[in-house]
């Protein structure tokens, strides 16, 4: 008998895929009160699943029983007697084979190891669905199974006042640099030129040889920096950089309809200025990868902003209809060199700032991750293509738009994001992905 988390996504995808009856249909087309929302903004942190961060959230499908766990295996399927061990000597050697509190022996303002996260090791990990394999194709041994108790964070309590998603994954298998791309234009990118040595290779089964940034066909997977500044200062060799990208993307389309937007980042300036904070990440800046937005263009002057500008703009009631906003990696959730705390002040300090706001009665805000970081979650991804989506991710819905109180069970990916923003402005889709992707629009309150 499948475990009642499977059960929970096979019947929400029954639901998702029934776009042939005219109920369903219905449901992708705006709702009554969509117009009311004037503001979006998404706030993208890193590098956590859904399990280690809200798999206690009550009324969630969070962290499963003993009875329903499924325990991890090695590279044979051989049960682990206890988890590998974790490479840091605060946490004990012989960890049983099971999900284990990470603030039993590292408070929230302390850092993790950072956990391997790229895009062939992903899919080894989820294993089909099975999701068994975290510990094995892992730099981190058990720490892929630790989960936090969040109960006394600000994100829990905004989760508890609004709307938190439960069956929300990641856009595309693997780590940070794919899964922006698919939150801005629900595509990867190609490099067909890319250098033999930055190639992945693989068996005739699919298997992994030997890891790289690009695949063997030439589609960018891993992380690669883009050809236009900022770009790591060390990176002399132009062919390890990725040309322009001419792919369309969710800026380019608010653009044609002449609705404003933004990209905001903490320490764009001084990036710009050559001098950026020592956990300034290059690669989470999807459209400086982008022609339009490269180097002196009018795209990136007039799109591409620092987190001053955000804060300017809330005071001043301009934020752009469609906001988008990348703390500084210290303030990011990524495991490594960045903290669960810092990011959960930084964050709840936006959204209570936009409370106080005349801007608060229109906007919807979004928080979510890009990707999972390693951590294990115990859901099977839905049946996507080649690129994901990958494993489940955390996602609120913080508005006075929002359902109260609400656990939101529908299957989202990060395309249904761009799905929302379509929606909202009226947008051509621009992938299949999104096009069939199910809106936020379950978390809106009824009018």
């Amino acid at each position: 008998m499948m475990p009642a988390a499977r059960l929970q996504v096979a019947a929400a995808l029954c639901v998702l895929i029934a776009t042939g009856s005219p109920a369903a249909a219905a449901e992708t087309r705006a709702p009554r009160g969509i117009d009311a929302i004037r503001h979006i903004l998404v706030i993208y942190l890193e590098n956590h699943s859904f399990d280690n961060m809200f798999g206690l959230f009550p009324g969630a499908a969070g962290l499963p029983g003993t009875s329903d766990l499924v325990p991890q295996v090695d590279r044979r399927g051989q049960v682990y007697a206890v988890l590998p061990p974790v490479p840091d000597p605060r946490f004990p050697t012989d960890l049983p084979n099971a999900p284990f509190r990470i603030d039993d022996y590292l408070r929230l303002d302390q850092r993790t190891p950072d956990l391997i996260h790229r895009f062939y090791q992903n899919q080894l990990q989820i294993d089909g669905g099975r999701d068994d394999k975290f510990a094995t194709y892992s730099n981190a041994g058990g720490l892929v199974m630790g989960y936090y108790d969040t109960r006394h964070t600000k994100l829990w309590r905004y989760a508890r006042q609004y709307t938190l998603a439960d069956h929300f994954f990641q856009g595309a298998f693997g780590g940070s640099f794919l899964n922006h791309f698919w939150l801005v234009c629900a595509c990867t990118p190609k490099y067909e030129a890319a250098p033999e040595a930055m190639r992945a290779v693989v068996d005739d089964k699919g298997g992994l040889i030997r890891d790289g940034a690009v695949t063997p066909d030439g589609y960018a997977v891993n992380t690669i920096f883009s050809v236009f500044q900022p770009h790591p200062a060390s990176i002399s060799d132009r062919s390890k950089l990725l040309p322009p990208v001419t792919l369309p993307n969710i800026g380019d389309m608010l653009s044609a309809k002449h609705v404003s937007w933004a990209w905001y980042a903490g320490g764009w300036n001084d990036a710009l200025a050559g001098r950026p904070a020592p956990s300034f990440q290059f690669h989470h800046q999807p459209f400086v990868y982008f022609a339009n937005y490269g180097d002196g263009t009018q795209g990136r002057k007039e799109h591409l902003k620092d987190e001053t500008d955000l804060y300017t703009a809330i005071v001043h009631g301009s934020l752009p209809a469609v906001a988008f906003f990348k703390p500084l990696g210290i303030e990011d959730q990524h495991p490594g060199y960045a903290n669960i705390t810092n990011a959960d002040d930084r964050a709840a300090d936006i959204i209570a700032r936009i409370k106080k706001s005349r801007l608060w009665k229109s906007t919807l805000i979004i928080v979510t991750y890009d990707e999972n970081g390693g951590f294990w979650d115990h859901m099977a991804p839905p049946k996507g293509d080649r690129w994901g989506p990958g494993t489940r991710v955390p996602a609120l819905i913080i508005s006075p738009l929002a359902k109260r109180g609400f656990v939101d069970h529908t299957v989202y990916d990060t395309t249904s994001i761009l799905k929302l923003i379509e929606l909202r402005f009226d947008l051509p889709p621009l992938g299949e992905r999104d096009a069939k992707a199910a809106p936020l629009t379950n978390a809106l309150a009824p009018n």
